[in-house]
């Protein structure tokens, strides 16, 4: 079992202050095949040629350093080579005694946050409410996208979300087929199915607000004289769908219509500067966002669009009418 199976904090805590490799894992075995019950231990945790017993306590006691003092005697009285055998207790308080004995004893403490749960815990969250299209979880998925193939600590890392989260979302999508796992090492493997389920949970036409003529009959002319109005107006807006991955993946984009998030109250302000009365020109089809896509928004060939990643979030939101050119952003998206 890989060492993220169990509480997933904990683990990153351990790894962090134990030093663990990558390819550390936890053991579920037996620490000695006669040893009582009172002896096991919470985790059995191997890391190269190093075994790490580990005791999990909310308040450590001289009773829990007995205990793992008696099981290295026990160790010894099999003539096992004990070298390589770390004893830890790890836990949220420790009294000065404890501390005092544990470092007469050779016992390695560690201090965890008051929140962590004991292993035999689970993390709270069920794959069954983890929604890959909340920001956390797009951002973990959008990462595995760009990587590849990576490890669930590395896209904690690299997206600044919780081990604990990106851990539950990986879970979620390995056990819906999306995702593969080979030891430490998770990759996407069907993409399919990963866009069906953005379709079905965060249709991106639930965020639509209304939609004007403009005056233009170019939809790239449009975006960009929109942009720089726009940005000397002081007015937060990013083009997306459509018109934003066509400036990412180069292909051909519809030229009937731009697609931009404005803040609620900036929509006023837009359709009665751009409407054209006759209804002739391209369409401007307004948004209203569900989170901050315009912290990370970048320019392109003087239009500002959202990132790739919310780029991709709303043309898979179309659902099959805009499956190509996702395709086409899934692709390229390494390279974005």
């Amino acid at each position: 079992m890989v060492i993220s199976d169990n509480n997933p904090e904990l683990f990153e805590i351990l790894r962090a202050k134990l030093n663990l490799s990558d390819s550390a894992v936890v053991k579920e075995e037996p620490v000695l095949k006669n040893a009582p019950t009172n002896l096991r231990v919470d985790m059995v945790i191997e890391d190269g040629n190093n075994k790490y017993l580990v005791e999990v306590k909310s308040r450590a006691s001289i009773d829990t350093i007995a205990n793992l003092v008696l099981l290295r005697e026990l160790f010894r009285n099999e003539n096992q080579d004990i070298s390589g055998i770390l004893f830890v207790i790890a836990a949220k308080v420790f009294t000065p005694d404890v501390e005092k004995i544990a470092n007469q004893t050779g016992i390695i403490l560690v201090t965890v946050p008051r929140n962590i749960e004991h292993p035999a815990q689970k993390y709270d969250h069920s794959q069954g409410k983890i929604k890959v299209t909340s920001e956390k979880s797009w951002k973990v998925i959008t990462r595995l996208l760009a990587e590849k193939t990576t490890s669930i600590r590395q896209l904690s890392i690299q997206e600044k979300v919780s081990y604990g989260w990106a851990h539950t979302t990986i879970q979620s999508l390995l056990s819906q087929g999306v995702v593969t796992r080979k030891e430490n090492y998770v990759s996407i493997s069907d993409t399919n199915k990963l866009l069906n389920g953005v379709a079905w949970e965060r249709p991106f036409e639930n965020l639509f607000a209304d939609e004007i003529n403009i005056e233009y009959q170019d939809a790239f002319k449009a975006a960009s004289e929109l942009s720089h109005i726009l940005k000397n107006n002081g007015v937060k807006f990013a083009f997306t769908s459509y018109t934003a991955a066509g400036l990412y993946t180069g292909y051909a984009i519809r030229h009937d219509a731009v697609y931009l998030y404005l803040e609620q109250d900036e929509i006023d302000f837009f359709k009665n500067t751009f409407r054209e009365a006759e209804k002739q020109g391209i369409k401007a089809r307004i948004y209203v966002p569900d989170r901050d896509v315009f912290g990370d928004a970048r320019e392109k060939e003087g239009i500002l669009i959202v990132s790739p990643s919310q780029a991709l979030l709303d043309l898979a939101g179309l659902g099959y009418s805009g499956r190509d050119i996702t395709k086409a952003m899934v692709e390229k998206y390494a390279s974005l």
